[in-house]
């Protein structure tokens, strides 16, 4: 069963139809959206720290704004930059979970979503990349 053409979230086939190995085995289906919704918000949770770290570095009021979520641990900025993106990263989670528990997700293209978050993220974290926009 092709996916080309569908929806990027569209059902997909079953394991035993890409994998007749496994046919024999009588595995239960279970569905994929818990695992496409882990895969999307770490990806989202990387993105958002990439954002702030770029913001952070942007703007001295963000800056000054992500500073005050350090509670007087001394670490600046920081600690606004990493408690934001944790607690979006378990947002989403929480979100995309309750959205798709039930449901059969095209796994292939949430990974390549979640990567594609993560890499963004990963970029806007690197000092050549943020150092850019720097106020």
């Amino acid at each position: 069963m092709s996916t080309e053409g569908t929806a990027p979230m569209n059902p997909v086939s079953h394991d035993s139809d890409n994998v007749p190995e496994l046919a024999h085995l009588h595995l239960a289906d279970k569905p994929d959206g818990p695992g496409a919704a882990m895969m999307i918000s770490a990806g989202f949770g990387v993105f958002v720290l990439g954002f702030l770290t770029v913001l952070a570095e942007a703007s001295a009021g963000a800056n000054t704004w992500l500073a005050t979520w350090q509670w007087g641990q001394g670490v600046g900025a920081l600690a606004g930059k990493t408690t934001i993106a944790s607690l979006l990263y378990f947002a989403s989670l929480a979100l995309l979970w309750i959205i798709w528990r039930n449901k059969d997700v095209n796994l292939k293209m949430a990974f390549y979503i979640g990567l594609g978050l993560g890499v963004l993220g990963v970029i806007g974290t690197y000092p050549t990349f943020f150092q850019m926009f720097a106020a």
